[in-house]
């Protein structure tokens, strides 16, 4: 399944709120850990100052080796895991999808923080970048402002959406193989909806027997999907059903159970759209604040 676990740190509390999830997944899995921190060298020119004796050159040396020496203490915190630690110059975005990049086998766990008010969803722009560049699977994880960083998680229940499409099941492979190695509970949702109107009144045509009929169908679906994953041995299975649009259901679903994360599949475009993130899971990620594993197909 996977090879290793890629953990992106930049020293603050906020990325260290990934470790009790890594720690977790890294024994569960048994994966070995790279620990990866960048040196943005244009952020550093903004402090160099060849006046005072403040190079470019010293600074990023400086850098280089507090930031090796910061990954080396977050390292011994991992208990019979086999810990690297990386430091790189660049920028941390880009530098984050090569390293990764260069073995597809690689998990890519990271932390993105939340804001209160009006930005209180909006992703670092690092996390943001990563969520919508990323070919290998990422486990994002939000942070808060009493977010632990010590211990180790426990990840119990995965919520996996699907709405019908071949992409949308392209997750359950994964699904299977995370279920061989921890003790999963997979709970599939399907929220199904109405065909948009063409006119504003057209909802009033709408019979309790079309209700029925989409309710009917979404259960049959799912019951399937339950079978299949049964079949491959998970044990532990269950179903919901909800009408709305996808996102919000999802994302209810996800608060009333706790200990859990969301796995779901996204595409990739070519051309300019080659990264562009599917509707449904670019909400997901933006709102949820719980894990949210997303495969990209």
């Amino acid at each position: 399944m996977y090879s290793r676990m890629l953990i992106p740190l930049d020293g603050s509390k906020v990325a260290e709120q990934v470790l009790p999830y890594a720690r977790y997944l890294a024994k569960a899995l048994n994966l070995s850990i790279e620990l990866f921190q960048a040196v943005d060298a244009a952020a550093l020119e903004v402090l160099a100052n060849p006046a005072q004796g403040r190079y470019v050159d010293t600074l990023l040396n400086e850098k280089r080796a507090s930031s090796a020496e910061y990954l080396e203490t977050v390292g011994r915190a991992f208990e019979t895991v086999r810990v690297s630690s990386v430091v790189e110059i660049g920028k941390p975005e880009d530098l984050i999808l090569e390293n990764a990049a260069a073995d597809p086998k690689s998990l890519i766990i990271m932390a993105t923080h939340g804001r209160s008010g009006f930005q209180r969803w909006v992703l670092g722009s690092v996390a943001d970048k990563v969520v919508h560049g990323v070919v290998n699977d990422l486990l994002l994880v939000r942070a808060s402002e009493q977010g632990n960083t010590e211990g180790a998680a426990t990840l119990t229940k995965v919520i996996v959406p699907l709405d019908g499409s071949p992409l949308a099941e392209k997750v359950l492979p994964r699904v299977v193989e995370l279920g061989t190695h921890m003790p999963l509970e997979v709970i599939l949702i399907r929220a199904y909806a109405l065909p948009s109107p063409i006119a504003p009144n057209e909802y009033a045509g709408y019979s309790q027997e079309l209700f029925d009929q989409l309710e009917v169908e979404a259960k049959y679906y799912l019951s399937e999907k339950a079978k299949e994953l049964a079949a491959q041995g998970l044990t532990k299975i269950s179903s919901v059903i909800d009408m709305g649009y996808g996102a919000e259901e999802i994302i209810a679903l996800a608060h009333k159970t706790p200990g859990d994360f969301i796995a779901m599949c996204t595409h990739g475009r070519s051309g300019v759209k080659r990264w562009a993130l599917g509707s449904v899971t670019d909400r997901v990620v933006r709102h949820s604040g719980d894990p949210v594993l997303i495969i990209r197909a």
